[in-house]
């Protein structure tokens, strides 16, 4: 299983060049797993960006995938493992499913660097 964080979403429909790197997780929607925390931050960086329409065309394509809902048996258990591992919300919950689920995290997000089952690329430099 692969759940790709918001991070490496943006990148892939930015078409920026680390967008390769996540290509055949996000293809490959039969093993995709998307917690919707990471459709609500999709669709809010994309509606402000790029508007309505692509918002709700990226968080289509999204839900190729399963999603995972956050529950209150999930939000208590992200809670406890952010405690743990020091990760913010959304963090939480995105390395809690992935745990639950034995999914690899596809990402561009620093703090995940290091973790277990974590593919991880920096963010393309800014020119």
């Amino acid at each position: 299983m692969n759940l790709v964080d918001s991070s490496a979403w943006l990148a892939y429909f930015a078409d920026e060049s680390t967008a390769d790197f996540f290509a055949p997780a996000i293809e490959d929607a039969e093993l995709l797993l998307v917690p919707t925390v990471c459709l609500y931050e999709v669709f809010k960086v994309v509606l402000r960006e790029r508007g309505e329409d692509d918002a709700f065309h990226a968080v289509a394509a999204m839900q190729q995938g399963t999603v995972v809902d956050l529950t209150a048996e999930l939000a208590l258990e992200a809670a406890a493992v952010g405690h743990e591992e020091k990760l913010a919300f959304a963090d939480s919950i995105i390395f809690t499913v992935a745990k639950k689920w034995e999914a690899t995290i596809w990402t561009q997000d620093e703090h995940f660097d290091g973790k277990r089952n974590v593919e991880y690329r920096p963010k393309a430099k800014s020119p």
